[in-house]
């Protein structure tokens, strides 16, 4: 089964295809292909070559540098991408803090950041989180005192991905500790140079420092850095949210893992034959892609539906693409830990940051142990399956 694109779909595919081939840097691809974590430099350094080309930021405004793309070809180039070992736009700063900049920032907030986002001069991280408030975000406890025309932030954000490269922070704090949970939150953009700012990293059971917490201390904060209005920025977190969802489909990354499982189960010997012609490989890879394309379908779907709104309410089906796009993301690792079979190795956390060129075994087994381990966390981040689950209910079935 497959999508029918049209002849000109088909053509902009190939455009895109060469544009990759030519312009993605050999250490860039040839890192991507092995599974190690790029460098900001790397990933600072492809934004830029994207944003000359004129597609750094595909689903921003004409106005502000994008593409004016529909849906269709906003997913030709991503599944391009992804095959091609081109690495993914920094996420919190291109697919999450911008577009809320877009739709509630000031003209001097929108002057000043988008252009920077755009070029990778800016990386933001994401500042929700806090130990007691996870999946339940708005119990949140960092609060921000106003004080003339500064606001003075004291708390504590958890797992805050890539805040030690960070150069700001877009984070919820508490304005109005007498509201109700869900009101009094403010949304404020925080400059990561800050006095008062503490940043620890944890490394994840996959060894690798991905994430962090982060300690504010009094730290001053101007007003003219909050989003929209004081005590609103439940509703453009919850914008937010709707956008991230979206993008935790993973359809394209997917894909991909399901061809290399392909690939790699086709390396396999199992008696005359490879593992990749044998039926119980052969069933689980079918499963999944009929499940991705029924996916790629509906995300197509809400994606058009969004752009279609005048509201600024994000729909709700979106959280139908986090659970579904996490469990197969879970799915196609499950299926790659089976096929590298005696080559299950531990972790090469030194080999997949680039510390080192050798690897134990096959290179192309080095990086799979930690894609599953990594894989597990897909249906807690971003708003638990279990969360998205609550809110189809509520919001999509009416119960």
């Amino acid at each position: 089964m497959k999508l029918a694109y049209t002849a000109e779909e088909e053509a902009f595919r190939q455009e895109v295809r060469a544009f990759l081939r030519d312009a993605l840097p050999a250490d860039i691809r040839a890192a991507m292909a092995a599974g190690q974590v790029l460098r900001k430099e790397q990933q600072v350094r492809w934004q830029r070559i994207l944003n000359g080309k004129g597609w750094g930021v595909p689903l921003w405004p004409r106005e502000w540098g994008g593409t004016g793309w529909p849906p269709v070809l906003q997913y030709i180039f991503k599944e391009e991408s992804y095959a091609a070992y081109a690495p993914e736009p920094h996420i919190q700063s291109i697919a999450l803090v911008a577009p809320v900049l877009i739709q509630f920032g000031t003209p001097e907030q929108k002057e000043f950041f988008l252009p920077k986002i755009a070029n990778g001069d800016i990386w933001f991280c994401q500042g929700f989180s806090e130990p007691n408030a996870g999946s339940d975000l708005a119990s949140l406890r960092t609060k921000a005192l106003r004080d003339g025309d500064d606001y003075v932030v004291t708390g504590q954000k958890m797992w805050t991905s890539g805040a030690t490269e960070s150069d700001w922070m877009f984070c919820l704090v508490r304005t109005d500790p007498a509201a109700k949970k869900q009101q009094g939150i403010s949304y404020l953009l925080i400059d990561m140079r800050s006095p008062g700012i503490t940043v620890r990293p944890i490394t994840t059971f996959d060894g690798w420092p991905r994430t962090t917490e982060v300690f504010l201390d009094a730290v001053r904060v101007p007003v003219r850095n909050r989003i929209g209005e004081e005590n609103r920025g439940w509703d453009y977190a919850k914008f937010l949210l709707g956008n991230e969802r979206i993008f935790t489909a993973h359809i394209g990354l997917t894909k991909a893992r399901l061809q290399l499982a392909r690939d790699l189960a086709a390396r396999v010997p199992v008696g005359d034959a490879s593992l990749a012609d044998t039926s119980q490989f052969l069933e689980k890879a079918a499963a999944i892609e009929a499940d991705l394309l029924a996916l790629e379908i509906t995300n197509l779907r809400v994606i058009a539906d969004i752009e279609r709104q005048a509201s600024q309410r994000q729909d709700p089906k979106a959280s139908i693409l986090k659970i579904k796009g996490a469990e197969l993301t879970q799915a196609t690792t499950e299926l790659l830990m089976e096929v590298i079979g005696p080559h299950l190795l531990p972790r090469q956390v030194d080999y997949l940051l680039g510390v080192t060129q050798q690897t134990i075994g096959p290179e192309w087994a080095a990086s799979i142990p930690s894609k599953y381990i990594h894989g597990r966390a897909a249906t807690i981040y971003g708003g638990s399956n279990e969360i998205q689950r609550n809110i189809i209910a509520k919001n999509v079935l009416g119960l």
